[in-house]
């Protein structure tokens, strides 16, 4: 009976990890043509998927995402030059990531009888989860790559994520969610002054997307605050505008608080790069040793972000969402 109660379970979590993870294989192929060119402003629907070596088009069997690469014998087919392991790798942590988002949504599911409300913050959480997901691992490739964060993503993140927590406020039942001043009723000193009308601040919806407005506005101003002080201090740039918009693209998705802990890991990824190393200008090999370090960094601080996600999502999805400030 246990048996069979435990093969009904995974049976019933493979019907939403299996196809997101093979959802996440076509859209991390899809990300592959996005970091390839979006840090030179090409466009991302035309030319055809082609060699970046001999300019060949790549044909639709060979351009399966990871089992093409394993087939090819990692070469390409017409020039025979290496693919860079960089793609099916990309393709790898979408998949995997997207299966782990269907796997905590199919264990909300499985957990509590869900109502109406219950079942769409749900689906908007691992939406969004799935989402923030693709962005930070095309950025941190970016990064690493070009040192480049397009605004394509982060600017479209922000919005992305936004729209999302609108969407999640139509959904809030009467009364959830909003503020209220105080426990009392706001007394009246003199006659002839207006009624007393309660307590009520702000609705469910408008404290949803009223405060999430404020964490976007918030960590970007605190964060050019920083900047500024920085280089006032300094004479020298210590963060750049990308940094801005996708911490404020984590905001748009986890809240304030979230944001300000992936800013803090940022800024910790920084701080051995800026270090000027006493060689520099003999050599120059200190500038190399930099930029190199600088990539790692922003590497690991990304990552950083990444697992923040994963925990808030793990903690937040089961009782209200992602989108939850």
């Amino acid at each position: 009976m246990r048996y069979g109660l435990y093969t009904h379970v995974m049976e019933y979590r493979l019907l939403f990890e299996l196809p997101a993870f093979l959802l996440g294989l076509l859209f991390g192929s899809f990300l592959n043509v996005c970091i390839a060119r979006l840090p030179q402003g090409l466009s991302v629907i035309t030319p055809r998927s082609h060699c970046p070596e001999c300019n060949r088009a790549i044909r639709w069997h060979d351009n399966v995402p990871l089992l093409s690469w394993i087939l090819l014998r990692r070469r390409c087919r017409d020039c025979g030059l290496p693919i860079p392991a960089r793609y099916p790798m990309v393709e790898l942590a979408v998949g995997v990531w997207f299966a782990i988002a269907a796997y905590v949504f199919s264990t909300t599911l499985s957990a509590t009888t869900q109502t109406t409300e219950q079942l769409a913050f749900a689906v908007l959480g691992t939406l969004g989860a799935a989402i923030l997901g693709f962005l930070l691992i095309g950025l941190m490739v970016m990064d690493w790559q070009t040192m480049l964060l397009p605004d394509a993503f982060t600017l479209s993140g922000i919005a992305i994520g936004f729209f999302l927590v609108c969407i999640q406020a139509v959904f809030l039942g009467p009364n959830e969610d909003q503020i209220n001043l105080t426990s009392h009723h706001i007394q009246l000193a003199s006659p002839g002054n207006v009624v007393d009308r309660g307590n009520l601040f702000f609705t469910g919806p408008e404290a949803l997307i009223m405060g999430r407005m404020a964490a976007i506005c918030g960590v970007a101003l605190l964060l050019l605050a920083i900047r500024s002080l920085y280089k006032t201090m300094r004479k020298r740039e210590g963060m750049g505008l990308g940094d801005v918009k996708m911490l404020a693209m984590i905001a748009a998705f986890l809240g304030f608080w979230p944001a300000v802990l992936a800013a803090g890991t940022r800024q910790c990824g920084h701080t051995a790069p800026l270090r000027q190393l006493s060689g520099d200008r003999r050599t120059g090999c200190g500038a190399v040793r930099r930029a190199d370090n600088r990539r790692l960094c922003n590497i690991a601080s990304i990552v950083t972000k990444t697992r923040v996600a994963v925990e808030v999502m793990s903690y937040q999805v089961p009782t209200s969402t992602l989108l939850v400030a």
